[in-house]
């Protein structure tokens, strides 16, 4: 059976008005029009090959295949209704899998959090999916995004600000000690600088980088965010990193206080499908909270 015969929506239609009896009273339960019903009938039954209802005044009695169709539709839609109990049921507990979608360089920030979680919640299993594609939440991909940089616009998203978490340029102890701090990010001479391969434009301190720093001052370029904390202690210079981050670091130090324009907004998105599940609001007030403290990190 082809793609096109194999259009349950048809057969959904073609069960009501088996077990309704009519036309009419099939389109209201669908709350659709009586025309809609009566072309999706007729659609179905061609590309099937086989009348499906004898037509008559009374209304519409299934045939012989009609009977077979809507058997197993109904034996299908006894199923699907005793799914949807499990799976309200699986929504009410704190149990389960919780799957959190982010970029692939906040990892040091989120696992110790996640630990927290888990600690308070073992029966939820988490999955941490870090990757540079986002992982969308209106197919099932995660239950919980953060994403830095601009706020998501994606339709059906309840979308959450978890604040700023500041940015500054850090490098090793010897690197300090050997070329200093800086007064201002236009007073850069003699410094090195580690950048990336990609331009990243859209990323203030990579954009300052980029369009500030001369080309003969950068170092080294990477193209991960991730190597910028080994590349800074392996001496090739200063690069920007989130203060929260840095902290992590006790042998790095900080050239010049946390920019504003570099602030890095957070924001948590979850699907309105999924918002007011037990396990999604137990995760997002906990990483509310928990957020609340790295944001006001220096």
């Amino acid at each position: 059976m082809n793609a096109h015969k194999n259009d349950w929506n048809d057969i959904h239609i073609a069960y009501q008005v088996a077990k309704l009896g009519t036309l009419t009273a099939a389109a209201e339960a669908l709350d659709v029009h009586h025309s809609t019903v009566l072309r999706r009938i007729n659609a179905l039954e061609e590309r099937l090959g086989t009348r499906l209802f004898h037509r008559h005044a009374r209304g519409y009695q299934p045939t012989e295949s009609g009977i077979m169709l809507t058997q197993a539709a109904e034996s299908t839609q006894n199923d699907f209704s005793r799914l949807l109990g499990k799976l309200a049921g699986t929504d009410n507990q704190l149990s389960g899998t919780l799957v959190l979608t982010t970029v692939n360089n906040m990892a040091d920030i989120l696992l110790p959090i996640l630990a927290e979680f888990q600690a308070l919640y073992p029966q939820i299993k988490l999955e941490y999916a870090a990757d540079s594609r986002i992982l969308k939440l209106e197919h099932g991909e995660a239950h919980v995004s953060i994403r830095p940089g601009k706020k998501p616009k994606d339709l059906d998203y309840v979308v959450q600000s978890l604040g700023e978490i500041p940015v500054t340029l850090y490098g090793s102890k010897d690197y300090v000690k050997r070329y200093g701090k800086i007064a201002s990010l236009e007073q850069l001479a003699g410094h090195k600088f580690i950048s990336t391969i990609e331009p990243y434009s859209q990323i203030s301190f990579i954009h300052w980088l980029n369009s500030q720093v001369e080309p003969q001052q950068i170092a080294l370029k990477v193209n991960d965010f991730n190597a910028f904390v080994p590349a800074i202690k392996a001496g090739f210079g200063a690069a920007p990193l989130s203060c929260r981050l840095a902290q992590l670091h006790p042998e790095l130090e900080p050239l010049i206080s946390p920019p504003a324009q570099w602030a890095i907004p957070q924001w948590l998105s979850t699907h309105v499908d999924t918002h007011r599940t037990s396990k999604v609001q137990a995760f997002t007030q906990f990483l509310k909270q928990r957020f609340s403290t790295l944001t006001n990190a220096n």
